[in-house]
């Protein structure tokens, strides 16, 4: 009985012992380098969830490229929702700082991209919350870039930066 507590005693032990070090591990590699999140909404049809609303894709994000604001024209980032601090919502850059952009629906037809700012759209226009309705995005809200479909299975895929052809560039600016 006593030999039968001791194994018990250890096994414990070697749990707690791993779960201390397994777990902070973990939520500095989920902080820090990826994750993974569901995508809702039809805002970025037909690129995610082009199903509707029967179906959610998986997408994951990729915290390591954003840390030095590292993104390109056509990535689909995660961001802070200028409106709604406690949202996250997951768009396309189209515009990067400099750039001027035909806006679609913006009080203003043409916007310069400031300094430290992004201009951000979803792929499914007119469905769509983004910078149309909210201006630039500072770069200081980007979270993530989403970088590859997890699920579901059959749709598996990397995800490409590329700028959909009706939203290519107005001017970019000398540098």
């Amino acid at each position: 009985m006593a030999q039968s507590k001791g194994w018990v005693r250890r096994y414990f032990k070697a749990f707690c012992k791993g779960f201390f070090v397994a777990v902070p591990v973990a939520v500095t590699f989920l902080d820090r380098v990826a994750c993974v999140a569901r995508v809702e909404g039809a805002s970025m049809q037909p690129s995610l969830n082009p199903g509707g609303s029967q179906s959610s894709d998986v997408v994951l994000l990729n915290h390591w490229k954003v840390r030095n604001f590292e993104v390109q024209r056509g990535d689909i980032v995660s961001l802070v929702s200028p409106k709604n601090p406690e949202q996250k919502i997951i768009k396309r850059v189209i515009a990067l700082e400099g750039d001027i952009v035909k806006t679609m629906g913006h009080k203003n037809r043409y916007v310069k991209v400031p300094r430290g700012h992004i201009w951000v759209e979803g792929d499914h226009h007119g469905h769509s919350f983004d910078s149309n309705s909210f201006g630039p995005v500072s770069l200081g809200l980007l979270h993530a870039h989403a970088t590859h479909i997890l699920w579901p299975p059959e749709r598996w895929q990397k995800l490409e930066s590329v700028l959909p052809p009706e939203r290519l560039l107005v001017q970019r600016e000398a540098e």
